[in-house]
């Protein structure tokens, strides 16, 4: 069954808007006040620019992708995470892991879409869009959760996100495993930008991040923080997309 979130990961050679369209750029999404204290705050030490990026070479679009890349540490509870994985593996069990990706975009991957979640969960949910889906900006969020099950020697090779499946803003709970995602500039690749997706973190990716730069989920030999290598296991993310525009739709 090939389902909408894959249909957009099929078409993730798709070229960048951001320099020939006029949409209008998420930069900032704050939180109800009184949903702050139950939020933490992204830490910006989980998001670093690459070496190859000299620090003087595009200073505005350096700043950009900073704000526009964040993570979020510890978003759900130990708690919450054992009861998210419990309430998906049923679903999940019944599918094969898939390794013949039409393009080789992805590889070891199992998905569905979700959105019928019990109480506990559901206030997960709703935590999610009290943090990445309360301005005006971000838009209305899909209804259904898009569940991504990568197999710990799976990845996800670069691409852009396709504008006629999902709007201005991503937001994926990470489940299982840490991960590192890499951003690379789709004109200029020496500029690359990680992100530590820690487990049980929350990322939100909107503007210069969905847009200018490419994103992976790095696999094997590859994924490393800071130098460091970074075991990969089963991961789990659960992704919340905003709704697309209606002039990407046609």
């Amino acid at each position: 069954m090939r389902l909408l979130g894959i249909s957009f990961l099929k078409s993730c050679k798709f070229k960048s808007n951001w320099y020939n369209s006029s949409r209008k750029i998420v930069t900032e999404v704050v939180p109800p006040q009184e949903t702050v204290d139950r939020i933490p705050a992204a830490d910006p030490s989980l998001v670093e620019i690459l070496p190859s990026w000299p620090e003087t070479e595009e200073p505005e679009l350096r700043a950009a992708v900073l704000r526009d890349m964040q993570v979020l540490p510890n978003f759900v509870s130990e708690e919450e995470e054992s009861s998210m994985v419990q309430e998906l593996e049923p679903r999940l069990k019944r599918m094969r892991y898939e390794f013949d990706h039409w393009d080789n975009a992805i590889q070891g991957y199992r998905e569905t879409e979700y959105s019928n979640w019990n109480p506990t969960n559901a206030r997960v949910m709703s935590r999610v869009l009290a943090t990445a889906f309360q301005t005006p900006a971000a838009g209305e969020a899909l209804p259904h959760a898009h569940v991504l099950d990568l197999a710990s020697a799976g990845f996800i090779k670069p691409h852009i996100d396709a504008v006629r499946f999902c709007g201005e803003v991503i937001a994926g709970i990470c489940l299982l495993s840490s991960a590192v995602m890499r951003l690379q500039h789709e004109k200029l690749p020496h500029l690359q930008v990680d992100a530590l997706l820690e487990r049980r973190a929350m990322y939100i990716m909107r503007g210069s991040a969905r847009y200018v730069f490419t994103h992976a989920v790095l696999g094997g030999e590859r994924s490393a923080w800071r130098g460091a290598r970074l075991p990969r296991r089963r991961r789990l993310a659960v992704i919340t997309r905003s709704c697309p525009l209606s002039e990407d739709t046609k």
